[in-house]
């Protein structure tokens, strides 16, 4: 973990700390394990841990609408929506563009999937979007 080397009473100390937890320290010194007590609380660090959330396996669901199968378009990455090019009642053809957004300072185009009708738009311009979210749904 961190290795130190002292020099006491003209003699010379080769210490490496293995573990630190609470307020005893696992050390090597000079090749022999010791486990000491620390008399002073060691300060923790004040920089917060991230613990991200598993994202769950996405699954294309198409649900039954009266008039056909709903599509959701979903939002590939976590981001801002920039322009949106569609409204509802819009007829789509395969590859034309619906929407740009900007993902990891890119501007990215989300293309139709495939030929349909524009059901309902979920998002606005300037809209923040996270990964997964539904932003337009088509039959």
């Amino acid at each position: 973990m961190k290795k130190l080397k002292f020099t006491i009473h003209c003699n010379i100390y080769d210490v490496e700390i293995n573990n630190f937890e609470g307020n005893i320290a696992e050390i090597e010194v000079n090749g022999t394990l010791y486990q000491v007590e620390v008399d002073k609380e060691v300060q923790q660090s004040k920089t917060p841990t991230l613990v991200r959330s598993v994202i769950p396996e996405q699954n294309k669901q198409i649900e039954k609408a009266e008039h056909g199968s709903t599509i959701a378009v979903k939002a590939p990455l976590p981001g801002n929506i920039l322009e949106i090019f569609v409204k509802s009642g819009d007829i789509v053809k395969k590859d034309q563009k619906l929407l740009v957004m900007e993902a990891m300072k890119m501007e990215n185009i989300v293309l139709a999937e495939k030929d349909g009708v524009i059901e309902l738009v979920k998002v606005q311009q300037g809209m923040a979007v996270l990964q997964g979210d539904t932003l337009i749904e088509m039959v």
